[in-house]
């Protein structure tokens, strides 16, 4: 019996794309060895996880200071969705790669509340039945053995071009591809957060998400290449908060 062919291993074929996925897990291993992450290790996580819903709701078009957002003082129902994603992304870990469909209505329904109209959560948009969504299910819950980074820019920028949900869906593709990050063993503790990268090369991020949806291998390279970038900046960006945190133990 023939072996089933991995429908993402030819990503790793071209060109740079291979060299680009190993520079970022160089530097996300590296940034997750600091010193501050054996004894700051829950405030580190709870620093990324603010910078995460900051950066992804700046992405949708919703950008605020980060101190005033830390503050309790931005209200804007964009905002608290992206608070609620990333504060609910610990406890999604085992069940993504189970039923990632169950766990992309949930997400929504956390980004989503107060932006949409409550019928609307957790549902596909009205018509919506595509194959390419049941072929990213089957992805995530086992289809493919190609390196979580790689898996984790196909969610996002699957998810970017079909649009599922209505109500900034950028936020569930970006809160997918986290958790593929996680539960893949990649970044169990949720330190990294590639949406400060994608934040910091912004129109980069746009323009590559917008060359992987034409489906072409230039396209789908630039936006594989565009997101190992980003969690090389995501891994220097833990670096900085780790250093920030860093206490040294009393002698």
């Amino acid at each position: 019996m023939t072996a089933p062919v991995d429908p993402l291993s030819p990503l790793l074929a071209l060109a740079d794309v291979q060299d680009a996925v190993v520079e970022a897990r160089d530097a996300a291993d590296a940034a997750m060895r600091h010193r501050a992450l054996r004894r700051q290790g829950g405030a580190v996580a709870a620093e990324v996880s603010l910078r995460s819903a900051v950066a992804s709701a700046a992405l949708a078009g919703y950008a605020h200071e980060r101190e005033q957002v830390r503050a309790g003082v931005v209200t804007d129902p964009v905002v608290q969705g992206c608070l609620r994603v990333a504060a609910a992304l610990p406890s999604l870990v085992e069940t993504w790669p189970k039923a990632p469909r169950q766990v992309l209505a949930r997400l929504h329904v956390l980004a989503a509340r107060g932006s949409v109209a409550p019928e609307l959560l957790g549902h596909p948009v009205d018509g919506f039945a595509s194959p390419r969504l049941d072929a990213l299910s089957a992805l995530v819950t086992g289809g493919t053995s190609a390196p979580p980074l790689v898996l984790a820019a196909v969610v996002h920028g699957e998810l970017l071009a079909l649009a599922p949900f209505a109500g900034a869906p950028g936020v569930v593709a970006r809160a997918a591809a986290r958790l593929t990050l996680m539960s893949s063993g990649f970044d169990p503790r949720g330190l990294i957060a590639p949406e400060v990268g994608h934040l910091a090369r912004e129109p980069e991020y746009v323009g590559a998400a917008g060359a992987f949806a034409t489906g072409t291998p230039d396209g789908v390279r630039s936006w594989l290449r565009h997101c190992a970038a980003a969690v090389s900046l995501a891994a220097a960006d833990l670096t900085e908060v780790a250093e920030q945190t860093w206490t040294a133990p009393q002698s």
